[in-house]
């Protein structure tokens, strides 16, 4: 698995909202990283609320997803392995859409310009975020890209860091599904 770690002087990453990540890190629960298992039921906290515009200015909250698992995907247009994954991204949006699965991106890049270029490029049929300012799942990052896969109930259920694979990914929805 390969991870960029986040450039120290990227304006929306260093805001220094300290509050905020440690608020955040204490929902990522250590067992829910990347090749591992999804936290049992029992362990899973709720996910703090999380409402942004998206690149056409519409807006789109996790609150509107209840009863849906939602994948929740952090990446950067200049981010090598967010390229490596997005077309994988793409097709299980697409694939699962009908399924019940909500996908949706939040770009760290500090303009809108290249995030179009990038949605176009690899042709994202979800929605794409854009913080205009401190947001809690930005500053909890430790390298892109990073992926939050949150169950039906809006609790965290796994944590993805680094190039997601579609294969791991794909299960992990299946298993949410089905509970």
């Amino acid at each position: 698995m390969q991870e960029i770690p986040l450039p120290g002087r990227k304006a929306k990453i260093v805001f220094g909202a300290l509050v905020a990540a440690v608020a955040i890190a204490t929902l990522i629960p250590h067992e829910s990283s990347s090749g591992g298992e999804i936290v049992p039921i029992a362990k899973r906290k709720n996910m703090p609320g999380i409402s942004m515009r998206d690149l056409n200015g519409s807006a789109w909250a996790l609150s509107e997803h209840h009863g849906k698992p939602v994948l929740i995907n952090l990446w950067a247009s200049w981010c090598g392995p967010c390229r490596e994954e997005t077309p994988g991204l793409v097709r299980l949006a697409n694939d699962y859409r009908s399924r019940g699965l909500a996908v949706a991106g939040i770009a760290v890049d500090d303009t809108d310009r290249p995030v179009r270029e990038f949605v176009r490029s690899f042709h994202i049929s979800y929605p794409v975020l854009f913080p205009e300012g401190p947001s809690p799942y930005v500053s909890a990052m430790s390298a892109l890209p990073t992926s939050f896969l949150v169950d039906k109930q809006g609790r965290m259920a796994k944590v993805y860091v680094g190039a997601v694979s579609q294969k791991e990914v794909r299960a992990d929805v299946d298993r949410l599904l089905a509970e």
